[in-house]
């Protein structure tokens, strides 16, 4: 068994649906699973629709956008608009519009996964139905009967005793199994999703459920990059990361792998593939077991839009384990992911990412028993195995707000 993903980029339009086949076809048509993600920029466009949604409450006319491109793909790919894959899209938006119709909530984390996972469902059913009319047979699931979770909206946990024995029990290891990435359900049989760019994750889980032989996920990109070409020039192709040193450039933000992935996969000694969607031959990038990484040069991360937030006690008073702890309370009851720590014996410095919209809160509760200063829309640049040279380009024309230096890690947080 072997499990594939495919991106939002590599099914963006009808061409990308068409060149899964192809990948297929050159790859061999044994049983798998492959993951698939919302098509381009389907989920961006849901959260506007979501935006509105709850501004609104109605229907918003963007949904409109979101129906429109997908049928025009299924133009694309279907001379015969009546078959049946016009009806099972069109049923599949018929079902959001009644939940929007119908919905009472107003909690924005239950909303979003209610809606969001439409673009996964639409994405598999149209290359699913595509791949059947060229006689790829494919068996559509839904992956919220798999994926067990718990309650916690936009960022689920997975329970895993549940989840493997629903895929070992369920699911037909005989066929070409299309599922969507990134999303699940809770106890109560509510959506849930497992954070964004989660697609990734799903295919770790089902490969650590079915012990595959490998993940491949297929990119836009060659494999795994030291860097990312929408911002740095120039990067160089890694041949070979271990799981350990994947697990550090995903912590630091390296988008090319989720955060979550590898834990799994390392578990039972899976190899991860990265390989280019456009270029299924080519070799890619494995994450595995061996040496840490090949070719060893700098890795250069970014993460941006993040706050810098600086803290001190309002007596001066040393910053002690009390004062820490109660800190990271705060950031866990909030819901902060921390991304670089500094202190001294009186100061705490903490890079964090407010993708839940609850800085204001969390800042008025800082308050109440330290002395606060923060600066929103940082950068925050890692260099993995640095040298003078990676370090003078990155330091270049930057005010630096902070810096920090570790056996082999070097971070910088920026003003924008």
């Amino acid at each position: 068994m072997k499990v594939f993903k495919f991106g939002g980029a590599s099914v963006k339009d009808a061409a990308g649906v068409k060149n899964v086949q192809n990948v297929l076809e050159k790859t061999g048509n044994g049983p798998k699973v492959i993951v698939i993600s919302a098509m381009g920029k389907t989920t961006n466009a849901l959260e506007i629709v979501i935006k509105d949604y709850l501004f609104e409450k109605e229907i918003p006319k963007s949904l409109e956008a979101v129906e429109e491109t997908h049928f025009e793909i299924l133009n694309e790919l279907f001379e015969d608009t009546k078959a049946s894959v016009f009806t099972k899209v069109n049923t599949l938006f018929t079902e959001l519009k009644n939940f929007l119709q119908h919905n009472k909530s107003e909690q924005y984390d239950f909303v979003y996964d209610q809606v969001i996972c439409y673009g996964e469902l639409v994405s598999t059913t149209i290359v699913s139905e595509y791949l059947n009319s060229q006689n790829v047979n494919t068996n559509w699931v839904d992956a919220r009967e798999f994926i067990k979770t718990d309650s916690v909206y936009r960022d689920a946990g997975v329970n895993w005793e549940e989840t493997q024995e629903a895929i070992q029990r369920n699911l037909n290891l005989n066929k070409i199994n299309i599922t969507q990435g990134f999303i699940g359900s809770d106890p109560n049989n509510f959506t849930t999703t497992l954070g964004r760019e989660g697609s990734d994750y799903t295919a770790a889980i089902f490969a650590y459920c079915l012990n595959a032989e490998n993940v491949t996920i297929w990119k836009d990109v060659p494999g795994v990059l030291n860097a990312d070409p929408r911002v740095f020039k120039d990067p160089e192709l890694l041949q070979h990361i271990s799981y350990e040193e994947a697990i550090e450039l995903a912590f630091y933000g390296a988008s090319v792998i989720h955060p979550k992935t590898l834990q799994p996969l390392q578990q039972k000694e899976i190899p991860l593939f990265v390989k280019p969607f456009l270029k299924p031959e080519s070799e890619g990038t494995k994450v595995g077991k061996g040496a840490l990484i090949f070719p060893e040069i700098p890795c250069f991360i970014v993460k941006n839009d993040l706050v810098l937030i600086s803290l001190s006690t309002l007596d001066f008073s040393f910053m002690v384990e009390e004062n820490i702890s109660e800190i990271f309370r705060l950031f866990h009851e909030y819901q902060m992911k921390v991304d670089l720590i500094q202190n001294s014996a009186i100061s705490f410095s903490v890079c964090v990412d407010n993708k839940f919209n609850q800085l204001e809160k969390l800042i008025q509760h800082l308050k109440a028993r330290f002395k606060v200063s923060f600066v929103p829309g940082v950068s925050l640049f890692t260099i993995r195995h640095f040298n003078d040279e990676a370090i003078a380009s990155l330091e270049e024309d930057k005010e630096i707000l902070l810096k920090q230096l570790t056996h082999n890690t070097l971070q910088i947080v920026t003003r924008n």
